[in-house]
């Protein structure tokens, strides 16, 4: 966070059309949650997050927590000043932090995911959506894919939700055929699939390192290899040739590691592809017609030169969406966490791929 770029110093006296797609809303209390939930789990459910490999400092920026009181993101009038008016937002795609991936009991599982699509429906969506800012992401249990196909046509309809979304923490790569009926049913209402991480490691779930980090800051570290292992699953179990009209959103899991990455597997596809045989391109077309990546946590060199070789590489004009993760610890500002780069390379990242991917007006 070294420069600010001066053609986003207006933001905030104009409308600058940024599409941020990774805000986070926060229920005021569980208590909103537990009223959409039929017994027994309404009396079962504490809410909560991950238990442990809890951010030891604070989670959420100390500014974001709102002037009367409730947790960071549960106001939707101090979230719009802070965050959208304050940079000229057109939309902020919400992705609440439901955490229910990680429970062994599947039916408990998809009673939390379904608790969280009412409320963010009937509240972000709804009461505080009179100009439709927010655009809201269908949360899905994969622990019963098949009551997740079901959870995602429940909502497909809702103009407001624009995506599903799961925890990247997972019991099996995310490639593998018991997670098809989720990518039919994303592929049957035209949505994609967004990975968020939050479960890695958690409950009935594997970590992507080997055995279990001492510390946070080397879980959080490690968080990007998580993607790295659902994406390669995603692509050489033949996901996006069974689902050709399958997509997914890589978020808040780093971007830097993408070119190395596609070019590994575009090398091990020419020397295996006996292995694989439904893959009829090299692997790095599949990531680039199907996938996404958002911005934040964007790894930053000292050098901007460096960066923006990273941006040349992984072709951050086609495949990079901006996301601000507020109000997180580790929020990138639209003015400060970016280098310098060419206006049309700007317009991509900050709006036009995120436009043309959720088919935004």
């Amino acid at each position: 966070m070294t420069q600010t770029d001066p053609l986003m110093e207006t933001a905030g006296a104009v409308r600058t059309g940024i599409i941020d797609c990774d805000v986070h809303p926060s229920p005021r209390s569980m208590d909103e949650i537990r009223g959409y939930m039929p017994m027994p789990w309404k009396d079962r459910y504490q809410g909560g997050g991950r238990g442990f490999y809890s951010n030891p400092v604070h989670g959420s920026r100390l500014d974001a927590v709102p002037p009367g009181g409730g947790p960071a993101g549960s106001d939707p009038g101090f979230l719009r000043e802070q965050l959208t008016e304050a940079y000229g937002t057109a939309h902020a795609i919400l992705l609440p932090r439901a955490f229910c991936n990680m429970h062994p009991d599947p039916d408990y599982g998809t009673a939390i995911a379904a608790a969280f699509n009412d409320w963010l429906a009937e509240t972000w969506l709804g009461e505080y959506n009179h100009d439709g800012l927010f655009k809201g992401s269908i949360t899905v249990a994969h622990q019963d894919p098949q009551a997740a196909a079901r959870e995602i046509d429940r909502w497909a309809d809702h103009p407001h939700f624009v995506q599903v979304m799961t925890d990247s923490g997972a019991r099996a790569p995310f490639g593998q055929r018991q997670y098809y009926p989720i990518y039919e049913a994303c592929e049957r209402n035209g949505l994609p699939l967004a990975i968020h991480p939050g479960t890695d490691g958690m409950g009935v779930n594997v970590q992507p390192s080997p055995g279990y980090p001492t510390r946070y800051i080397e879980w959080h570290t490690c968080l990007s290899l998580s993607f790295q292992a659902h994406l390669v699953s995603f692509v050489t179990e033949g996901v996006f040739e069974r689902f050709p009209g399958f997509r997914v959103v890589l978020v808040e899991g780093g971007v830097s590691w993408l070119p190395a990455l596609t070019w590994r597997m575009d090398a091990e596809w020419k020397a295996l592809r006996s292995e694989v045989p439904w893959l009829t391109r090299p692997p790095s077309e599949y990531v680039k017609d199907h996938v996404r990546l958002t911005t934040q946590p964007l790894e930053r060199p000292d050098s901007d030169k460096h960066l923006l070789n990273v941006f040349e590489a992984m072709d951050a004009g086609s495949v990079l969406m901006f996301a601000s993760d507020y109000p997180h610890w580790d929020f990138d500002s639209p003015t400060h966490a970016f280098p310098k780069m060419p206006d049309e390379l700007r317009e991509r990242i900050f709006s036009e791929n995120a436009r043309s991917f959720y088919g935004l007006g």
